[in-house]
């Protein structure tokens, strides 16, 4: 008898993430085929900080169709994520509790806004300098593709605007008592020594400016991470005292 309710109950969370994921993927799909008003533009803008598309050259016959379906295609990942993150919390969150709740409903706005900030970071920042080093490199002149240039500023965006998720992921870790303020704090060289490492590896250039650009925000959210880590660490500890009276 426990056997058949269990193969029941598994069932039917199967059938409850089958449609979840079918939803998802339908909310995908309408956002890409809405993306594709937009490409163009989102290409254009892209390119400012070479000047503009007429700056840029494709030499193969499918390069400009490539880049313009991938563009569309991540732009419509991008516009539909929230949908997606919904469709999953509605399977997930069911099974938690209020204190898990309230953390993922926090967490997930957080992570946009991190993400969002890096990106723009990148872009606004970074990206210039980085094409002129590496455009100007030698003396050489370098004549930019659309695809090798949409590429790369695509992948400078992403990984700058992830690393910017870094104070949550502490937050969370400080909130499940992995990591503490304390020894954030004490462990500031070796911070600086791994951000220093990340940024030679992140950073499309090896010169020192484009690496201080990445450097300065990192460290800084490395600093923020160890206010986090401590705010959370003394809410953890006035939870603990109060179950501890109780």
């Amino acid at each position: 008898m426990e056997n058949e309710l269990s193969k029941s109950w598994v069932w039917v969370h199967i059938k409850e993430l089958r449609q979840r994921l079918f939803y998802a993927l339908i909310g995908l799909i309408a956002a890409v085929l809405v993306s594709f008003v937009f490409t163009e533009k989102i290409i254009t803008f892209m390119t400012q900080p070479v000047g503009g598309l007429e700056n840029l050259q494709a030499i193969e016959v499918t390069e400009n169709v490539s880049v313009y379906m991938r563009t569309a295609l991540l732009s419509g990942f991008i516009i539909s994520l929230p949908w997606i993150l919904f469709q999953l919390l509605k399977f997930i969150v069911p099974g938690l509790t209020e204190k898990e709740k309230k953390w993922i409903y926090l967490g997930i706005p957080m992570a946009f806004v991190l993400f969002a900030g890096g990106a723009a970071f990148s872009f606004f920042i970074m990206l210039q300098p980085a094409i002129k080093v590496m455009t100007e490199f030698l003396g050489v002149t370098t004549t930019l593709r659309v695809k090798s240039y949409m590429d790369f500023a695509l992948n400078l965006l992403f990984w700058i605007g992830l690393s910017f998720e870094f104070p949550l992921i502490v937050l969370i870790l400080a909130r499940l008592g992995i990591v503490k303020a304390k020894g954030l704090l004490k462990g500031w060289r070796i911070a600086v020594v791994v951000i220093a490492v990340l940024a030679a590896a992140i950073t499309p250039t090896v010169d020192p400016v484009n690496m201080a650009l990445f450097m300065v925000p990192l460290f800084t959210l490395y600093s923020i991470s160890i206010l986090l880590a401590a705010l959370a660490g003394k809410k953890l500890g006035g939870n603990s005292e109060g179950e501890g009276h109780v």
